[in-house]
């Protein structure tokens, strides 16, 4: 009788474990950025100021992180968060975008200068952003995230102060520049790897165009890329996140640096990537991600988003070169 309870129960919670774990894995929706902007602003009882829009959407979608179905799962110890790794590796894409910008923010667009004093609150924000994202407890990943955020809207107060000794946002196009050059590594990163699901031979070109270049260890003329099998769908689900995060930065980006991409006539580049960005957010029909060969019979999903990511740094490597012309 006892086995029979048991066994009963363990059916129950695997059943349960099992409906919220497909609830969890839900991916929160893209919204409405200048609407969302407006809104916060209103909520403070002011008109939204230069760089009230980008600091807003990344305290949004650090929000996100941690209140979406199931909360930040990342860290989970227990089913079903324990199983969902593919929710997880797009909380990790999504992360790294946050920590990029919020760098960004700290090292460049905060300051007028290299040698001006860097902003308190988010000498304060970053280090907390970029605490190890796997921690359970004491402290966990939540509670520092949140201490992050929480500089972020101290700053994002500040700016909208009407004391100019408080807190600056300076959208150049330097600055700008600087992010996307962040944002073109990671996609490229990000785009070798799901390239590499089938495969691939390719020629050494470390140091190509420059004769005197060195490296510390030496490497073969010709390499092998392959991302493992169990590892394709973890780098799809993170290119995913990146994207999502980027979407909406880009947006706020618009908003923000609206002045200078006007003047360079880069604001159609801009939109461009989005749209780009846009179609990796696209459902996916398969229950699983699925990895066919070259032009086999079998659909290759990293092929698929790699094809997005790839348009998408393209377009953001002629972005930059364009904000570079006087």
């Amino acid at each position: 009788m006892w086995a029979k309870l048991i066994t009963g129960l363990i059916v129950v919670y695997l059943l349960i474990a099992v409906g919220l774990g497909v609830y969890w894995s839900s991916e929160p929706d893209v919204w409405d950025v200048p609407r969302v902007v407006e809104q916060d602003a209103a909520a403070l009882g002011k008109q939204p100021a230069i760089g009230f829009a980008t600091t807003s959407t990344m305290i949004r979608l650090g929000n996100s992180l941690l209140e979406k179905p199931g909360g930040y799962i990342t860290n989970d110890i227990t089913p079903p968060g324990l199983w969902l790794d593919n929710i997880a590796n797009w909380e990790f894409g999504v992360l790294v975008q946050i920590r990029d910008m919020s760098r960004a923010l700290r090292k460049d667009i905060a300051r007028s200068q290299s040698t001006s004093r860097e902003d308190v609150d988010l000498a304060r924000a970053e280090p907390q952003l970029h605490f190890d994202h796997k921690s359970f407890w004491f402290p966990s990943t939540e509670s520092e995230y949140r201490r992050g955020i929480q500089y972020l809207e101290a700053y994002q107060v500040r700016l909208l102060d009407d004391d100019v000794s408080n807190a600056q946002f300076y959208a150049r196009a330097d600055n700008l520049r600087n992010w996307l050059a962040d944002v073109e590594t990671r996609l490229g990163s990000l785009s070798q790897k799901l390239s590499a699901s089938v495969g691939k031979e390719q020629i050494n070109v470390d140091l190509a165009g420059d004769a005197a270049a060195r490296q510390s260890t030496r490497s073969p003329q010709e390499m092998r890329l392959k991302t493992p099998f169990t590892q394709i769908d973890d780098v799809f689900y993170e290119a995913r996140g990146a994207s999502y995060a980027l979407i909406h930065l880009l947006k706020a980006i618009e908003i923000d640096f609206k002045d200078i991409l006007e003047k360079k006539n880069a604001m159609v580049s801009l939109r461009q990537i989005v749209r780009e960005l846009e179609s990796t957010q696209q459902s996916v029909g398969s229950p699983m991600i699925l990895n066919g060969s070259g032009f086999g019979i079998f659909a290759n999903h990293s092929l698929v988003m790699a094809n997005y990511i790839s348009r998408a740094n393209a377009a953001i490597i002629d972005l930059r070169r364009l904000l570079e012309q006087g």
